[in-house]
């Protein structure tokens, strides 16, 4: 249990608890929309920038998280282009950023093993500056949805009446990716960008199961994302396990566990 009181597990549960709550909160707005594979899409956009931030000397989160910015703004301006085909845009930007980070990995082979830690996670090393980053993006993405969930929740459930209203569609669509770019951003380094994407569309998928209301669904999914990252970072600590995959592991269970409690509950009636 010496872990669990060191130091860099401190930090570690920080993090966590802060992507705890942000990563399944905006979640939920992509689950709803139909859009859970952007986490990937920018997932794989940030180690780009994370690789190409090795190769030049500069802070690597920072520019992962504008390569994720500007990849929003890019998916934006081929869903508009392609309106029937939405989805087609996350595929052009994906496929982009796995060449581009493939191209940067050739190119800096000696940092190659420290890339490797963005991909699976490597939440025992945040550092404070790591942290900062992190609360910075928790308390942009608390303050943006905060200050416009009703606009949001109308968005969510149907972007045509919320145009009609008069709403600037655009902004919002534009507003909700690049909260999702922050969040990814800052979550590659706790859960790698292999496994972002989880964290991002489990929790929503078990508030699907249980929640009643938006307002339930906001509340489950992060409840559900704090379980899953203090539980499996005591998880890992305890056993040597990688925290990373624990944490998207016991989503699965919790994901699992409720769908055979609603099939039970079915079948009991």
């Amino acid at each position: 249990m010496e872990i669990v009181t060191s130091e860099f597990f401190q930090r570690a549960l920080i993090g966590g608890l802060l992507i705890g709550v942000t990563a399944p909160l905006m979640g939920i707005f992509l689950v709803l929309r139909r859009l859970s594979m952007i986490g990937d899409t920018l997932s794989h956009v940030s180690i780009a920038g994370v690789a190409l931030g090795f190769l030049i000397g500069v802070y690597p989160v920072a520019v992962g998280l504008l390569f994720a910015v500007a990849a929003s703004f890019a998916i934006e301006k081929l869903r508009k282009a392609y309106k029937s085909y939405a989805e087609l845009s996350i595929a052009i930007i994906m496929s982009g950023g796995v060449a581009l980070a493939s191209i940067l990995f050739t190119m800096g082979k000696g940092f190659n093993v420290n890339v490797t830690g963005y991909l699976f996670g490597s939440i025992y090393t945040l550092s404070n500056i790591d942290l900062i980053t992190i609360a910075v993006v928790t308390v942009i993405v608390l303050v943006a949805i905060r200050l416009q969930v009703k606009e949001l929740f109308l968005l969510t459930f149907d972007e045509d009446a919320a145009a009609v209203s008069g709403l600037p569609v655009r902004f919002y669509n534009v507003m909700i990716s690049v909260l999702t770019a922050l969040v990814i951003s800052a979550s590659i380094k706790i859960v790698g960008a292999l496994l972002v994407s989880a964290l991002l569309t489990i929790p929503a998928a078990c508030s699907l199961i249980i929640a009643r209301s938006f307002r339930q669904s906001i509340i489950t999914v992060v409840i559900i994302g704090e379980i899953a990252v203090i539980c499996g970072l005591m998880v890992a600590g305890i056993w040597n396990l990688a925290p990373g995959g624990t944490i998207v592991l016991l989503l699965i269970v919790i994901l699992l566990a409720l769908l055979l409690f609603k099939r039970g509950i079915r079948t009991g009636s």
